[in-house]
C-alpha cells in the first residue's frame, strides 16, 4: 500500500463503460514521512476523498479489485482515508491492541 495526497480532479469525456460514475482524482505519491516520491498520477476514487486528503492507495490488480466491477483496466485506486499517522523510528514496532468493540480487542 502507498500513501498519496489528493491534488485535483481529472475530467474524462470518454471512459471504459464500467468506470462510469467513478471519480478520477489526481494524486501525489508520498512516502511514510509524507515526502513526495514521484510525479502526479491519476487514481480511481473508491472512498469519496476530497482535495488535500491523505489517502491509502493500491496498485495493479488490487486496484481493479477495489471497484464494483472486477474486470476493469485500473492501475491505481484510493481505498482509504488516513485520520491519524504516527511515524516511529525505523525498527521500532508497537504490536499492542487498542481497546475496541471487536472480539479481538
Amino acid at each position: 500500500m502507498l500513501f498519496g495526497r489528493v491534488r485535483g480532479v481529472a475530467i474524462s469525456t470518454l471512459k471504459y463503460p464500467d468506470l462510469k460514475g467513478c471519480r478520477l482524482l489526481v494524486v501525489e505519491p508520498l512516502n511514510k514521512k509524507l515526502e513526495r516520491t514521484g510525479p502526479l498520477q491519476v487514481a480511481v476514487d473508491v472512498v469519496e476523498a476530497n482535495l488535500g486528503d491523505l489517502c491509502v492507495m493500491v496498485r495493479s490488480r488490487e486496484a481493479a479489485l477495489a471497484l464494483p466491477h472486477k474486470f476493469v483496466p485500473v492501475d491505481l485506486a484510493l481505498i482509504g482515508l488516513v485520520d491519524e499517522l504516527k511515524v516511529r523510528p525505523d525498527g521500532e514496532f508497537d504490536f499492542t491492541l487498542k481497546a475496541g468493540n471487536t472480539r479481538y480487542s
